[in-house]
């Protein structure tokens, strides 16, 4: 992956703290869902619930699609990723642990959350590897996608 793609995508990821994720439902309809997430490089994290269709979904079929981006007052402002990816359960502890404490930093400006962070056994955390990244920059032309094989 070039230096200069990869640095576009890390400020992307780093710029943001919500992303779109969609799973497969049972019936074979896609679960678009909004999660906050962190990331670590271009590994990306998410809680949900223990019992979620999100966690069932991926339980039965790991494949997601994601998307990462914002509201841009100008269309030819518009920026924002795309990917492809598998997403595993985090089972270790300390692992699960780090993801719990990187969380609350992606809200800074945030004094206090409004109770304690849940712990790594009252949810389920998972670790969303790309395969596939397609970087949206209208600034380059209108729909403009840089598309990256992970």
């Amino acid at each position: 992956m070039e230096q200069e793609i990869k640095n576009k995508i890390q400020t992307l990821l780093d710029q943001h703290r919500i992303m779109t994720v969609a799973t497969l439902r049972p019936d074979g309809w896609p679960q678009a869902t909004t999660v906050g997430y962190v990331n670590d490089g271009l590994t990306l994290y998410f809680l949900c619930g223990l019992d979620s269709q999100k966690a069932a979904n991926i339980a039965r079929d790991n494949r997601l699609s994601l998307t990462i981006d914002h509201d841009a007052p100008q269309v030819m402002e518009i920026t924002g990723l795309s990917m492809a990816a598998r997403a595993q359960p985090v089972e270790d502890r300390a692992e699960a642990e780090k993801v719990l404490r990187m969380l609350p930093m992606k809200y800074p400006p945030q004094t206090s959350l409004p109770g304690p962070m849940p712990t790594p056994d009252q949810v389920r955390i998972f670790r969303v590897v790309p395969s596939v990244i397609s970087v949206l920059d209208y600034s380059k032309g209108f729909g403009h996608t840089d598309l990256v094989t992970c």
